[in-house]
């Protein structure tokens, strides 16, 4: 009985190892994502999934906690197996109690060398990087439009230079050590780097081994505010950019933006404010929308500035591509696929876009996350637009619903046409049988795969 009762314990103490490692590294190992996710109504649904097993991405670190976490768990039984009757249960009972703690204390042990390899990568990059006197390298940031106008200028200045950029989402201080480090060379003349921060210094850090001359901001919102702490962090974070710019350098502005012109204005190295009427390009027959404006006339900006002319750049729109898609669907509906994250500015701008479609407009989105003390706020304005503009809104998370749906009631939307639905199958079958040929539905931010692909098949 006893060995049995130990076996079952165990059992239990594995799975919340599991599901803590797995949550850690879902919030890249950083205590600030790791708190905001329990400052929502995932604390909830994080403790009711603890029934099913959560795996992590088994990677060299994960495979080292979780070794180390299941002989930890054997030394437990080793020492506890002889104690006998009541001290026995209550010190299982006390473990189990304790074993979040536990289990996020065995991370956070590991993050010790973690943090030890990471400055050796830092320093081993920025003393390759000084060996390129000759390299340009542009520098972009913002809590938004970070990866496309990447991915514009890259494809634009190609064309002209041989261009390094940082790959798709890679934007951590690690990994641009790492594409340094690992292809970096000397034929290249231009590294494009985007640059992500959680919390002020770290986009200081990053400029210190990249040495940027050119930095683009590509605009500023209350993203991660949770993480920085302040809407005055998230400003003083993103401006480290062009604090870091040497002084004959280029500092770039979103003039779209009013945190961008505010921190132009206080800028006083050449500095250039840019709108996308100052970049009149036509889209028509190209596979870009009108959200990309912003970041095109970024980049229209940038290259100009390395000599490129207007029609050469106007000449290479057709080989850039949206990295939000709209694809063909089941019944033959129109899927706008921004899948992989949003932030409040994205959310709007694309609502905005399905105001001109025809057809009957759903959005399936969770809520927002790590918007800190502003998320209410926010939401009750994305509500109020999806009640201006949706014929059925379907959110898969509870975080903020009552404050989506409050919303958009006010603004005209039915009290039935704004859900909470959690499960894919039911999402699906709401919107089977809701829409029809030619209607246009908006995936925002990471909703559940398996839903995509059983719309777009």
């Amino acid at each position: 009985m006893k060995i049995f009762i130990v076996i079952v314990w165990f059992l239990i103490f594995t799975k919340v190892l599991f599901f803590w490692a797995w949550l850690w590294q879902l919030k890249e190992y950083h205590y600030g994502r790791f708190r905001a996710h329990f400052e929502t109504g995932a604390f909830q649904k994080a403790s009711s999934s603890f029934w099913w097993i959560k795996f992590p991405k088994f990677t060299k670190k994960i495979i080292a906690i979780l070794g180390f976490g299941m002989l930890f768990l054997g030394l437990i039984v080793f020492y506890i197996f002889p104690l006998k009757g009541i001290a026995f249960y209550l010190s299982l009972f006390i473990l189990l109690c304790l074993s979040p703690l536990i289990s996020s204390l065995i991370v956070l042990v590991f993050q010790i060398p973690t943090v030890i390899l990471t400055t050796r990568i830092l320093k081993k990059a920025a003393k390759k990087r000084e060996k390129f006197k000759n390299l340009l390298v542009i520098g972009i940031t913002g809590s938004y439009g970070k990866t496309s106008t990447k991915e514009f200028l890259a494809k634009i200045l190609s064309k002209k230079f041989k261009v390094l950029k940082t790959p798709q989402h890679i934007n951590a201080e690690i990994g641009i050590a790492k594409i340094i480090l690992n292809q970096l060379n000397r034929d290249h003349q231009i590294f494009i780097c985007e640059i992500g921060a959680y919390e002020r210094g770290k986009i200081k850090e990053v400029c210190q081994m990249i040495k940027p001359k050119i930095g683009i901001l590509t605009g500023i919102s209350e993203q991660h505010l949770s993480t920085f702490g302040s809407l005055e962090n998230i400003i003083k974070g993103k401006y480290e950019l062009i604090e870091s710019l040497p002084s004959d350098g280029l500092a770039i502005f979103n003039g779209q933006n009013k945190y961008c012109r505010e921190l132009f204005e206080k800028t006083k190295i050449q500095k250039k404010l840019v709108r996308p009427e100052d970049y009149e390009f036509e889209l028509t027959g190209t596979k870009l929308f009108p959200w990309d404006i912003e970041n095109l006339a970024l980049t229209g900006a940038c290259a100009e500035y390395l000599g490129l002319k207007r029609e050469e750049i106007e000449n290479t729109l057709l080989e850039l591509e949206s990295p939000i898609k709209i694809k063909k669907g089941i019944q033959g509906l129109n899927i706008v696929d921004s899948t992989y994250s949003a932030n409040p500015k994205s959310v709007i701008s694309h609502l905005d876009y399905l105001k001109k479609m025809g057809g009957k407009k759903v959005i399936v989105m969770p809520c927002l996350i790590e918007l800190g003390k502003l998320a209410r706020e926010i939401h009750k304005r994305i509500g109020e637009k999806i009640g201006k503009v949706c014929d059925l809104a379907i959110i898969t998370t509870g975080d903020y619903f009552k404050e989506l749906k409050a919303s958009a009631q006010k603004s005209g939307m039915p009290e039935d046409k704004i859900l909470l639905i959690e499960k894919p199958e039911q999402i699906f079958e709401k919107i089977k049988s809701f829409c029809s040929s030619e209607d246009i539905i908006l995936l925002e931010s990471r909703v559940p795969k398996i839903l995509v692909k059983k719309l777009i098949e």
